[in-house]
């Protein structure tokens, strides 16, 4: 498999200031999902840029500080093994998960399976046309998750757009039988309020528990109206998924959330939660709910239970998702600024704004307390015209150190070290150019995730990517063996 761009190797200067202020497939007709974007992640745009911020970009390229149109870079101890473009599925790439030599990746338009038994040339194995936004992606045994956030006609896979104030419309989770991974089985689906942004598993001996993430409820929404302060919890039995069923609504903000502006100019008001990660082995989860930070217990997984709630009301726009260190001691949250559709790492914007916020966990117990201790924000030169923007990412699992990879859609892919929460620190990347100089357009990586020794990458619009890390800092974790990697279902690596 070759890759789309030649790759150069290049030293570059960071901590510079920005330059620039039947399901499967017969599918090669199938077209992209429509979608009706939430403040959270957001179709692809593209929106024109002034003369000026166009001479900036191009004056960036000519004089090496950005890379240019679609030009790969990366630092040295990062090679890029191969890129996988779009093939019959032309929607937006989105999540990954992955489970023994297989990865299976999000599209707005369904999902792609690949073997990576060899990563340097992974494998097509089936594309399954599914069509609704962000669907989202897990696995579990032999069983599929996922999410459907956009109003459809009715729950099938050959379902069209309709508009979410119709009582008929349908949004909300679906089940895949994947014990034949050539030809995936749809076999449930649950529609919940307010459809699902994301999901995250639970998994159980007997049963998967899934809490559905969902937000923007409107008032002319019959099947989405506020309050919508909660999360569906769902049950699916593993031998008979067709019973799936939701068993609770938990209410995480009584007190109706941060209102957001006018009261915190510049911050979305809490309207549910973007996306929680749990961390089964210590029975808690953290949730990244639009304009608050959760810590909760999960003990009981039908009722989880908040331990903490933390605010950032000065640099966060939007909490978009969370992540434990492997010792449970300390939380990365990062912050949507701009939805995913706007140009945020650059001098205008600053180092704080749209950056990850790193919270120590403090305390015991039902007395634990989320602490910040700073923020981390990519320093490398980003134009104007590229959307940049704190994504999902993994650990690298590593003893004694916290380490992890993370996208940044047009910023590339960032491996960064917060061993000490107050003085992160990024140590490797991969990015590619512009993808123009004349107008703001959303790409780049969606998820960079560390799985078996590589990093796996699903590119919004460029499509799949393995990479290989070499780095005597992150080289120990090339010994740790995962069966099965959801990351917003975080495992104990080194307890199994």
């Amino acid at each position: 498999m070759t890759s789309l761009h030649t790759t150069s190797v290049r030293r570059r200067r960071l901590g510079v200031a920005a330059a620039a202020a039947g399901l499967i497939a017969t599918l090669f007709t199938a077209g992209p999902a429509a979608a009706t974007p939430d403040p959270g992640d957001t179709a692809a745009t593209r929106s024109g840029v002034s003369v000026s911020k166009q001479a900036e970009a191009r004056a960036a390229i000519e004089s090496g500080e950005i890379p240019g149109v679609d030009e790969i870079v990366h630092s040295d101890n990062i090679e890029h093994l191969t890129n996988i473009p779009k093939d019959a599925l032309q929607g937006l790439n989105t999540d990954l998960a992955f489970q023994g030599t297989y990865a299976y990746a999000g599209n707005y338009d369904g999902f792609r399976i690949f073997d990576i038994r060899n990563p340097k040339k992974p494998k097509t194995v089936a594309q399954v046309l599914c069509p609704g936004s962000q669907n989202d992606i897990s696995v579990s045994g032999n069983l599929l998750f996922l999410s459907t956030d956009s109003s459809r006609s009715d729950n099938s896979c050959a379902s069209t757009t309709q508009p979410a104030t119709e009582k008929s419309s349908w949004e909300g989770m679906k089940v895949f039988d994947i014990s034949d991974k050539r030809n995936p089985k749809y076999v449930a689906a649950v529609e919940t309020v307010c459809g699902s942004h994301t999901h995250t598993i639970v998994p159980e001996r007997k049963n998967v528990y899934v809490y559905v993430s969902s937000y923007s409820p409107n008032d002319t929404f019959p099947d989405c109206r506020p309050p919508h302060d909660g999360i569906s919890v769902i049950k699916v039995p593993r031998s008979a998924p067709e019973d799936s069923r939701i068993v609770n609504f938990p209410v995480l903000f009584p007190d109706g959330g941060n209102p957001g502006a006018p009261a915190n100019p510049g911050v979305s008001k809490t309207t549910g939660c973007h996306d929680i990660t749990v961390l089964p082995s210590k029975d808690l989860a953290a949730g990244a709910c639009m304009g608050d930070g959760l810590l909760f217990s999960i003990k009981d997984p039908e009722n989880p239970k908040i331990i903490d709630r933390v605010q950032d009301n000065v640099n966060f726009a939007f909490w978009h998702s969370a992540t434990f260190n492997q010792g449970a001691n300390k939380v990365v949250f990062t912050d949507e600024l701009g939805g995913g559709g706007a140009a945020t790492c650059n001098d205008e914007i600053g180092p704080n704004r749209g950056a990850d916020g790193i919270y120590d966990i403090t305390g015991r117990g039902d007395h634990r307390k989320l602490v910040f201790r700073s923020y981390f924000k990519i320093d490398r030169p980003q134009a104007d015209t590229e959307v940049c923007v704190a994504h999902n990412g993994s650990l690298i699992p590593v003893k004694g150190r916290d380490l992890m990879v993370q996208a940044w859609y047009q910023g590339g892919v960032s491996v960064w070290d917060f061993t000490n929460s107050s003085e992160p620190k990024e140590i490797a990347y991969f990015e590619r150019g512009p993808v123009s100089t004349e107008a703001v357009t959303t790409a780049g990586p969606w998820s960079a995730y560390y799985y078996n020794g590589y990093i796996y990458s699903n590119d919004i619009a460029k499509g799949f990517d393995v990479l290989k890390l070499d780095d005597r800092r992150t080289d120990p974790a090339k010994k740790v063996r995962l069966p099965e990697l959801n990351v917003q279902t975080q495992p104990d690596y080194f307890d199994r």
